[in-house]
């Protein structure tokens, strides 16, 4: 391996620590810690959210379906591109008014709470109990992806890629909290924006332009620009179409998303953000899909069904050997970090916030900072166990987690900003419905083999099943108190 492809690297993961380090003394609150106090400003904000939002699925999981599938993985990314912007439209400036109104609310949980009263931490307690369940298979999910990039790059042993690629994310999430994790997010997604663009593109002109790089894929496989036909000439199903934009809407009830929307500081930042963001999820999705494509025809040696998750790897290490090169493949460790450090984030304010304070309601500030980075190395700890099998699929652990999240939060994300009737009991509901339906659903479609309706999505079941019954049970509970109505009403006013 070049060694300014290493140099490249610990310049890179050094400078995300001292990002880490500077932010660690400036940090005195849990306020501080989990939300950053909310003085991010739109730039941070937008970039940061999206950097979170893609992990190393974007330059990894994506790239690896599309250099399979062709054209027809376009349908997640068309999902995803709707789905971040109406989260952004219709959610974030709405939840960060609320999550100030109800409480200051700093934790996803913790804003449910305050929105329904409920003083005996019910909702609270089930909400952190189904954050530990999905986040410790999306955060595994990016330590696999750091695992497979350090093998890959560095002819490392998979268990010690693995066990590096957690001390570094771990050195600057435990050290700063929210605002090391924003601002490494923030920097970190303006690389994997060039990076994702500077590939395809310098690719596409090795290939000899569109035109060669067409005819080149029609003669590997004529199916790979047939958006509504599989790679082996079958058509997609309905049901197959539906799965792949039903992940737009996991965004709505993504905990280290919706984090980012609370913790800005003004409401009126939010447009700004929104249109930072849309420009930026339409090129890097679009890009992502490419790389796939073109990674197809440009590589000499085809990659098998576990390589392929690296496609954008074996292009920058033949287009751009060196130093240059090593920063490109930096674009994979941000893509990483930016997720697993918000996903640590998020976690460790559940076990601090949900569980660790409701049991010690006079804890001091300086031991719940303690405790939230404790909560940082065991949650790191456990997704690493979890990640230790080679051959496990990033897109398959992103996929689960991500469904999990927008089920069982999703609906009941919405139905706290738009509907009034909401109550308590409903949200107990439709949290529990939701979570229980996607894991359910999702063990039987395995034994089944993912045949017949069993092949739908996950989020699509669960996320319907939680939304009935969350109106349903409202609608037969009795109508929320005066307190919870006038907060309701006013919640829209909030402009600070």
């Amino acid at each position: 391996m070049d060694y300014l492809v290493t140099i490249a690297f610990i310049l890179y993961i050094a400078f995300m620590v001292a990002i880490g380090a500077y932010f660690y003394k400036r940090t005195t609150t849990i306020n501080d810690y989990f939300l950053g106090g909310r003085k991010l400003g739109a730039w941070v904000t937008s970039m940061s959210a999206q950097a979170s939002d893609m992990s190393g699925w974007l330059l990894m999981g994506l790239p690896g379906a599309a250099y399979f599938s062709g054209l027809s993985a376009g349908w997640i990314a068309l999902g995803l591109g709707l789905g971040t912007y109406f989260n952004w439209l219709i959610v974030a400036k709405r939840i960060r008014q609320y999550t100030k109104v109800a409480g200051d609310s700093i934790t996803l949980p913790s804003f449910f709470s305050n929105r329904f009263k409920d003083d005996k931490g019910v909702l609270s307690m089930i909400c952190a109990i189904f954050i530990l369940i999905f986040f410790l298979f999306y955060t595994a999910s990016g330590f696999v992806a750091c695992a497979k990039l350090f093998s890959s790059v560095f002819g490392l042993n998979y268990h010690i890629s693995l066990l590096l690629g957690g001390v570094i994310i771990i050195a600057y999430t435990f050290a700063g909290g929210f605002f090391a994790v924003s601002w490494t997010d923030f920097f970190q997604g303006i690389l994997m924006f060039f990076a994702i663009i500077i590939v395809p593109v310098s690719a596409l002109f090795e290939l000899g332009g569109p035109i060669n790089f067409v005819t080149e894929i029609n003669s590997i496989n004529e199916n790979m620009f047939h958006i509504f036909k599989n790679a082996d000439g079958s058509t997609l199903s309905f049901i197959a179409i539906i799965s792949l934009l039903a992940w737009g809407l996991g965004y709505c009830g993504q905990p280290h998303i919706l984090i980012r929307f609370m913790g800005i500081s003004s409401p009126g930042e939010i447009k700004k953000s929104r249109k930072i963001a849309t420009i930026w999820i339409i090129f890097a999705l679009t890009a992502a899909t490419l790389i796939g494509m073109i990674g197809r025809a440009y590589l000499e040696n085809p990659l098998d069904s576990v390589s392929a998750e690296t496609v954008y790897i074996e292009m920058v290490s033949s287009l751009f050997p060196g130093f240059f090169g090593g920063i490109l493949l930096c674009a994979v460790l941000a893509s990483i970090m930016s997720t697993a450090d918000s996903q640590l984030l998020v976690t460790a304010s559940a076990i601090t916030e949900d569980f660790y304070k409701f049991f010690n309601k006079d804890v001091s500030q300086k031991k719940l900072m303690w405790i939230g980075r404790g909560s940082v190395i065991v949650v790191a700890i456990v997704a690493c166990s979890i990640a230790s099998n080679p051959e496990s699929s990033i897109l398959g652990l992103v996929a689960y987690a991500w469904a999990g999240f927008g089920a069982t939060f999703g609906p009941l994300v919405v139905l706290s900003l738009f509907f009034r009737r909401t109550t308590l009991k409903g949200a107990i509901a439709g949290v529990i419905s939701g979570g229980v339906t996607t894991i359910v659903w999702q063990q039987v479609a395995l034994s089944m083999n993912g045949s017949g309706i069993w092949a739908l999505y996950e989020i699509v079941p669960g996320f319907l099943v939680s939304f009935i019954v969350i109106i349903i049970v409202s609608l037969f509970d009795k109508n929320p108190s005066e307190e919870i109505l006038k907060e309701f009403d006013n919640y829209t006013l909030c402009e600070n």
